[in-house]
């Protein structure tokens, strides 16, 4: 991702996060980040993308780090307590995609219907490595 791309993404994440998607709008992105309006566009084409992105991005960084982690556990105990760190972990780090996902989780916005499909993957995730080290014991 290059900088501006990055930068936009950064903006938009802490502005969606404190006033919400609906407050939010792309000329203040484009006012905070100090780039004009065809540079955004550039590289999202609506504000809806950049949610998507968003949300994609942060969902693929969690559920890469938790396959990466619990990878290197061995028993079902060390995986349950790899998970509760790594859930610690980016709700700490990651305090502004988190406010996203849980702020946007309910209703009938395509927006909300990301949010929860990307959230129910998690959980089957979750549920699938907790499964299989249960069966493997």
């Amino acid at each position: 991702m290059n900088r501006t791309k990055r930068k936009i993404f950064e903006i938009s994440m802490n502005l969606f996060a404190t006033k919400g998607y609906d407050a939010t709008s792309i000329e203040e992105i484009t006012s905070v980040v100090g780039v004009a309006k065809g540079t955004l566009y550039y590289h999202f084409s609506s504000k809806e993308e950049i949610f998507n992105f968003l949300i994609e991005e942060g969902m693929k960084l969690l559920q890469n780090s938790m396959s990466i982690k619990v990878a290197t556990c061995h028993t079902l105990i060390d995986k349950l307590k790899a998970i509760l760190l790594i859930q610690i972990k980016v709700m700490v780090k990651y305090q502004d995609f988190m406010t996203i996902v849980l702020s946007e989780i309910l209703g009938k916005e395509s927006r909300n219907l990301t949010c929860r499909k990307y959230v129910f993957e998690y959980i089957d995730m979750l549920e699938n490595i907790i499964d299989e080290s249960i069966k493997n014991r």
